[in-house]
């Protein structure tokens, strides 16, 4: 027995632990799969039906911890198939739906979205990096000295630029 822990995004097509079970599925190493919740397997219709097919095409068993089961060999074990793929389509197209709509209404509210200055955990190096780029060192250079990357040690340098501290 074996526990893999998703946290990609259920919409997220390179979800590494997923692929993990699918290939050990694939290869008949497992007889089961118990997901919490068949709408966390799988978030389109079209791929929580191919995965559930490829799963029974395997011999591979998929139960949900919510006591959900059905037989794919059977015309109503498809039919929940596909509604259970369809209520786990709606449900991210509603979240999503949701959540821009609390974006858009704090944006009107005049609400600022994203990180404050002074609030990234680069800005403590910030002035290293100011310091040393005016020195003439590269960013990349400047990068391995603070132990930031290049694009952020740019970053660093174009935020000084457009709005001087």
């Amino acid at each position: 027995m074996a526990v893999f822990k998703e946290t990609a995004s259920g919409a997220d097509n390179a979800r590494p632990e997923r692929a993990k079970v699918l290939a050990l599925a694939r290869a008949h190493e497992i007889d089961a799969v118990l997901v919490t919740e068949l709408s966390r397997w799988g978030r389109s219709t079209q791929d929580l039906v191919q995965t559930l097919d490829d799963l029974h095409g395997w011999k591979v068993s998929v139960l949900a911890q919510t006591g959900l089961s059905f037989d794919l060999s059977t015309a109503s074990g498809k039919l929940m198939r596909t509604i259970m793929a369809d209520l786990a389509e709606f449900e991210r197209d509603f979240v999503r739906d949701q959540v821009e709509s609390g974006l858009a209404a704090a944006r009107a509210r005049g609400v600022k979205l994203g990180r404050k200055h002074g609030q990234r955990p680069s800005d403590k190096k910030a002035r290293r990096v100011l310091t040393m780029h005016k020195e003439g060192r590269s960013y990349r250079l400047v990068g391995r000295n603070i132990g930031l990357s290049k694009n952020t040690v740019m970053e660093i340098v174009k935020r000084e630029v457009v709005q001087p501290a």
